[in-house]
């Protein structure tokens, strides 16, 4: 069974950068594209990046220039190096198989003050 851990979360100004890594195991880690998703208070869990298993990218268009999603197979490890960041980035980030299972981590809280 899949497991998921991330890590890399804290308390950041507006502006500044953090890097989240997510480390998988219980998985064949090539052979699956990996995503990053997030859920802020009150709202619902949603993908903000995928990466495919040949490293192809994808971005939803409010982190587009700002955050870049990498991973090493080697390590089993999925990244998200996330720059500019705001506010509204603020949420818990997960990360997960794209598309999604129902095996979440346990998150990592990303808070951005303004």
């Amino acid at each position: 069974q899949v497991q998921l851990v991330e890590s890399g979360g804290g308390l950041v100004q507006a502006g500044g950068s953090l890097r989240l890594s997510c480390a998988a195991s219980g998985i064949i880690f090539t052979f699956y594209a990996m995503g990053w998703y997030r859920q802020a208070p009150g709202k619902q869990r949603e993908l903000v990046a995928s990466i495919t298993r040949s490293g192809n990218t994808n971005y939803i268009d409010s982190v587009k220039g700002r955050f870049t999603i990498s991973r090493d197979n080697a390590k089993k490890t999925v990244y998200l190096q996330m720059n500019s960041l705001k506010p509204e980035d603020t949420a818990v980030y997960y990360c997960n198989i794209f598309p999604e299972t129902p095996s979440w981590g346990q998150g990592t809280q990303v808070t951005v003050s303004s």
